[in-house]
């Protein structure tokens, strides 16, 4: 990756936003707190690599790794951002999914991140990647369960996870529980984003250019 130096405005500059939860609220999520492990260490060592390429970078662990703070991140970047300049975008956590609502997704199903007190809906995070201004670079990592999709639909895993490693899917049971406990609240999100983009909501398959996600 190419340094990218924030000390003139004449050149490109670059921020980055790295989420790293080793568990959730169970207030959230019908109980269940999701424990795991070195996802904070996760963002913090993405941070350090972003910082050493002359990134400003925001961290955001467990207990700050909310829904609120995570898309204030998103769109303080997007506001400062102009084309050239690069954001980088990381998240280490749990995934999973909801139930899709306005129905663009083929699987009937829209992926998330599980933050600390609710679910980011993959509308929302393709959303608000879609606020950046055009020729701004985005790279998006996110090591989690659906991570594939979480940005944009992509090809089947393949392989098997090892019995020694945790998984970092959200059981679907607690997914519908945390869902039905909480269905109008992450309806309308759906619902808010398909209002935001003209009555329909766009699939990520493909994404836009000038975004890049990783499983």
């Amino acid at each position: 990756m190419a340094k990218i130096s924030s000390s003139s405005s004449s050149t490109a500059k670059g921020m980055s936003l790295h989420i790293g939860l080793n568990a959730v609220s169970p207030a959230a999520y019908g109980g269940w707190s999701g424990d795991l492990a070195a996802c904070e260490f996760d963002a913090k060592d993405m941070a350090a690599i972003a910082t050493s390429r002359g990134m400003k970078s925001t961290v955001l662990l467990t207990k700050k790794g909310t829904r609120a703070q995570t898309l204030a991140a998103m769109r303080k970047a997007a506001k400062a951002l102009k084309k050239g300049d690069f954001f980088f975008l990381t998240y280490s956590g749990h995934g999973g999914q909801v139930p899709d609502v306005t129905g663009e997704e083929a699987d009937k199903q829209d992926e998330t991140w599980c933050l600390f007190d609710g679910q980011l809906i993959d509308d929302e995070l393709y959303f608000e990647l879609s606020r950046f201004a055009a020729g701004v670079r985005i790279l998006v990592l996110s090591d989690s369960c659906h991570s594939g999709t979480v940005v944009r639909a992509g090809p089947p895993a393949i392989g098997i996870v090892a019995p020694e490693l945790r998984s970092k899917m959200m059981p679907p049971s607690v997914g519908m529980r945390t869902y039905e406990a909480h269905k109008a609240f992450y309806d309308k999100l759906q619902m808010d984003v398909a209002k935001a983009e003209g009555g329909t909501v766009v699939d990520g398959t493909g994404g836009p250019a000038r975004v890049a996600d990783v499983a």
